[in-house]
């Protein structure tokens, strides 16, 4: 009989194995397996005999391609405020994983988006195969990308980190490795091995060294050999000043780049860009959680998210009516406001010291 619990828990040799198991859904996290991994997070640590942890995905398509989207949608739709519950978890999660004391395999087999990426790049060994795609494609659903997402980005080479966000475009294993998502190769083939010689590894060095072992060399990727005419069109300070230097390029990539801009949601890229830029001044990935915190509870509440997701995954027209509708009729106010203290009644996420009475 197939086990439909979401999340499977399973002891092999000193290491626990984390399987999100939703492979119809690619694996997205629900509310629910939030809480069980951290659950399994808190089993772990206090267990003497668990060296390490390895979270895998169930089925053949991807670790996890992010949080359940239908959820959050329906959930704003209606009105509620059980996505902020969620949000609040998640993020919490995404920080216990970076700090988490012991060795955390991250086995980022296929599709990593959103939310999968979330509870993999931030652990202390990610492992990426010929076969991952690692993204947060927020903006094209009129979202920002969140779960610790901007701080990972803030800290790629150059521009590569706002390329990835405003587009929203995948990585490979190659340019996950460029761009500090992830720190080993391991082809697909050999991720069985790799997970019985960290089984048997009984101190951090030993996992550590038992996943180098399996490593290799990628297939070579894009973004290397992309690095000018990113960073000399992404440093640019505004999206529209962005959007100008992809057009006056002489790289052919970069009107391509520009055409996919084009169709994402000019609320959440303007948001997102900001988000960046701050995230890159922030000094921890708490800080940065909190931020991202309050910016997905206000993005939440324009039409764009509703709309994003009708669009692109529930209708699946590929032709949302964002609202505004360009560049140009989002100014510099609508998008300080969504990094604002939240109000009386609103309960910060306060990871980083000082945000949980909102005075950062």
């Amino acid at each position: 009989m197939t086990d439909d619990r979401p999340v499977l828990l399973e002891t092999r040799g000193s290491s626990l194995h984390i399987v999100l198991n939703r492979p119809r859904a690619i694996n997205a996290l629900t509310h629910t397996m939030v809480r069980l991994l951290d659950e399994a997070l808190t089993g772990a640590e206090q267990d003497r005999t668990v060296t390490s942890v390895v979270l895998t995905g169930a089925g053949d398509r991807g670790l996890c391609a992010g949080g359940d989207i239908r959820a959050l949608h329906d959930d704003t739709r209606a009105g509620g405020r059980a996505s902020l519950g969620f949000w609040r978890d998640e993020y919490r999660l995404n920080a216990r994983i970076a700090r988490f004391p012991k060795p955390y395999v991250a086995l980022m087999d296929g599709i990593v988006m959103g939310g999968g990426v979330g509870v993999s790049a931030h652990g202390s060994l990610r492992v990426v195969t010929e076969r991952s795609r690692v993204a947060m494609p927020e903006t094209g659903i009129g979202f920002v990308p969140d779960v610790g997402g901007t701080h990972l980005l803030a800290a790629a080479p150059g521009e590569l980190g706002t390329h990835l966000a405003l587009t929203g475009r995948s990585a490979g294993a190659a340019d996950a490795l460029l761009c500090g998502l992830a720190d080993h190769y391991v082809p697909t083939l050999r991720l069985p091995e790799l997970t019985e010689a960290v089984a048997a590894a009984t101190t951090a060095d030993e996992v550590a060294q038992a996943v180098r072992g399996s490593a290799g060399e990628p297939p070579a990727g894009e973004l290397a050999a992309q690095r000018d005419w990113i960073d000399a069109c992404y440093a640019a300070d505004t999206v529209e000043e962005i959007v100008r230097r992809l057009h006056d390029s002489a790289a052919p990539a970069a009107a391509g780049a520009a055409a996919e801009l084009s169709g994402r949601s000019p609320l959440a890229l303007k948001v997102t860009l900001a988000a960046l830029r701050r995230a890159a001044r922030l000094d921890s990935l708490e800080a940065v959680l909190d931020q991202e915190f309050r910016v997905s509870g206000r993005v939440r509440e324009e039409p764009d998210f509703v709309e994003g997701v009708r669009a692109r995954i529930i209708d699946k027209d590929g032709s949302p009516q964002w609202k505004p509708a360009t560049l140009a009729e989002v100014d510099d106010s609508a998008v300080a406001r969504f990094f604002a203290p939240l109000g009386p009644g609103e309960q910060e996420l306060g990871l980083a010291p000082g945000t949980a009475d909102g005075t950062t």
